[in-house]
């Protein structure tokens, strides 16, 4: 079935005021960190090689420049995953979401100021903790008229700081795959996220805030314009908010409701979200602003005018993520496991019809196995799945039967031939059991990437093609990971807590088997507050143990005095400048020898 795009395309057009031009943005060093001209070819037809949904809808999300949503708001897309959103106040403007990189975020505001002036930061507003949203604040509070509200909901920094820590390493890895970093962008390649083009590079940053909203209907006046909340945890986000703008009848759903499906859970790994609360809260935004709103808006994509329809594209997407959970639970409740249910699952024809609710970043595939997940967990209770193989030795027992990876390719080839989707899936899974037995047979590493790749083409979802795209890359190339970008902020950020979390899973448990070393951390900063004062450590049985009290204790083989920042160098770049000590510093040359440094180009597509 072909998506009508007609009023997608008008409203993705509509209140454009200029573009950058050219459309290249750069890092210090002359890098590039984002180039928007890269997707000139999406105003070409669509190729074989490209879903035509998938192309049209990536052509609408990299339409690049300043838009104004109404009078006094614009928003700036196009220069990265998400849009920087301009309300304009009394004095100065506030900046909603800040994009994910200093880099982009800057370029964002010169546009802007180039067209309606150069006025200052008044506020800043982050409606949810995902990097995209926040990494550029260091850009944005740079153009601040002095010290500025940084408003965000409760939670925002422990989720901020938290989600990407312990599995950080992991994740970025994943990201390569979900988002195609490592892609050309090209018709063949590279054709967005489904969310926006794609995320830039660069450095990304992180600001405590300076106020919080802790409840749905609470109003703040910023710079002359007033502000409604609506609380959201549990959605799009562990922490995120609906913002309401009375003056202007403008409702801006942070990511909440988007021009696509969304994720229930992300292919690069998250918290499995909740399709039912989410869901509820959509309800909850038509009965508290549909009526009073003109223009509906989020941090990614395009607006939708008109209360008729902005309450239709609310409905429409509450009505997705709850068929999704409600149908989903009722399978489950007859006993099927969840690849049966993505297969089964279908969503109503009105609803499949509607451009907004198709699969162009979440898919329905991965969303009810998601909602599966949250339920029940991995386990879909068949006995042959509680304690399988891993790929490698799984392999080698299917070549074994199949009589060798020559018969397996060969039956493999003729399933590419025949060119049929369910064909092309199992060839995938059988040439994978070839390629995790024997890494080194170049021609089932060739045919699979054939086979990705042509799935790849063929995909709807946006984050589908880029991963499988990239595992074609991979299995011909090997493993390849961006640049690392500037994090820093991240880091500074963390609590002592954190930071001594972020040592206890690093530690290789069977190496600190025979261990067992104490280490005080008196933190001399704040000492009257949680992050101040003293900080036991002891590692016993593989085990780094933390506790916080108000006095060191007795049997410390080493203590430390310093502040958080300087504890975040040591366990970052192990240096020691300014740290007084008492004690025997090999004792932390012996916790250090037994942490693990985490692997940023594990291999996925292969053993």
């Amino acid at each position: 079935m072909m998506t009508d795009f007609t009023q997608e395309e008008a409203d993705a057009q509509r209140g454009f005021v200029a573009t950058l031009k050219p459309g290249l943005v750069s890092k210090a060093d002359g890098t590039v960190a984002f180039d928007a001209d890269a997707d000139a070819f999406l105003d070409s037809p669509a190729p074989d090689t490209a879903h035509p949904g998938l192309w049209q809808h990536s052509r609408l999300t990299s339409l690049q420049g300043l838009f104004q949503v109404t009078d006094g708001i614009y928003q700036v897309r196009g220069l990265d995953l998400a849009n920087l959103t301009i309300v304009e106040g009394e004095r100065g403007i506030i900046v909603v979401d800040t994009l994910t990189t200093a880099e982009t975020a800057a370029a964002a505001l010169g546009l802007y100021r180039e067209h309606r002036g150069d006025r200052p930061v008044t506020g800043v507003v982050l409606t949810h903790p995902h990097a995209d949203h926040f990494g550029g604040i260091a850009a944005v509070l740079a153009a601040a008229d002095g010290d500025v509200p940084v408003l965000a909901p409760e939670g925002f920094l422990e989720h901020a700081v938290s989600e990407n820590v312990y599995v950080g390493p992991a994740m970025n890895r994943r990201s390569t795959f979900m988002y195609g970093s490592m892609l050309p962008v090209a018709p063949d390649g590279h054709l967005g996220c489904g969310l926006g083009p794609r995320l830039a590079s660069g450095t990304i940053g992180l600001a405590e805030p300076t106020d919080s909203i802790t409840r749905t209907g609470e109003t703040r006046l910023i710079d002359g314009v007033e502000m409604e909340f609506q609380l959201t945890p549990g959605s799009e986000a562990p922490a995120e908010m609906n913002i309401y703008l009375p003056g202007t009848r403008a409702l801006l759903l942070a990511e909440n409701a988007v021009h696509s499906l969304h994720n229930i859970i992300t292919l690069r790994g998250a918290e499995v979200r909740d399709a039912r609360l989410w869901a509820r809260y959509l309800t909850e935004a038509i009965d508290l602003f549909a009526g009073r709103a003109d223009v509906a808006f989020a941090t990614h994509h395009w607006p939708t005018w008109g209360a008729e329809r902005i309450e239709a594209f609310l409905a429409g997407q509450r009505d997705v993520y709850a068929y999704l959970h409600d149908q989903t639970v009722r399978l489950i409740n007859r006993g099927l496991t969840p690849k049966e249910i993505a297969e089964e699952l279908v969503l109503p024809p009105a609803l499949d019809a509607q451009p907004s609710t198709r699969g162009y970043y979440g898919s329905l595939s991965h969303n009810v196995k998601g909602i599966y997940q949250r339920y029940l967990g991995w386990y879909d209770a068949n006995p042959a799945h509680l304690w399988e193989l891993p790929p490698a030795e799984e392999g080698q027992r299917w070549l074994r039967l199949l009589g060798g990876a020559a018969p397996a390719v060969e039956q493999a080839a003729a399933l590419v031939a025949g060119g049929e989707s369910e064909d092309l899936r199992f060839a995938a899974t059988l040439l994978d059991h070839v390629v995790f037995a024997e890494p080194d047979a170049r021609g089932a590493r060739e045919l699979l990437a054939e086979v990705y790749t042509r799935l790849g083409h063929g995909a709807e979802n946006a984050t589908w093609r880029n991963v499988y795209l990239t595992g074609a890359r991979e299995l011909l190339d090997g493993p390849k990971v961006p640049p690392r970008g500037g994090g820093r902020g991240l880091l500074a950020a963390l609590t002592v807590s954190q930071l001594l979390d972020s040592v206890a899973i690093r530690v290789d448990g069977p190496r600190a088997w025979d261990l067992d070393l104490r280490i005080d951390w008196h933190l001399t900063d704040h000492d009257d507050t949680p992050e101040g004062g003293w900080w036991h450590t002891r590692l016993r049985n593989g085990v780094l143990v933390q506790r916080r009290d108000s006095a060191p204790e007795p049997g410390a083989g080493l203590t430390l005095t310093l502040t958080r920042r300087q504890l975040a160098g040591l366990l970052g770049a192990r240096r020691l400048d300014g740290i007084a000590h008492t004690g025997d510093l090999g004792v932390l040359q012996r916790l250090l020898g037994v942490l693990e440094a985490p692997d940023p180009a594990f291999p996925i597509v292969t053993a």
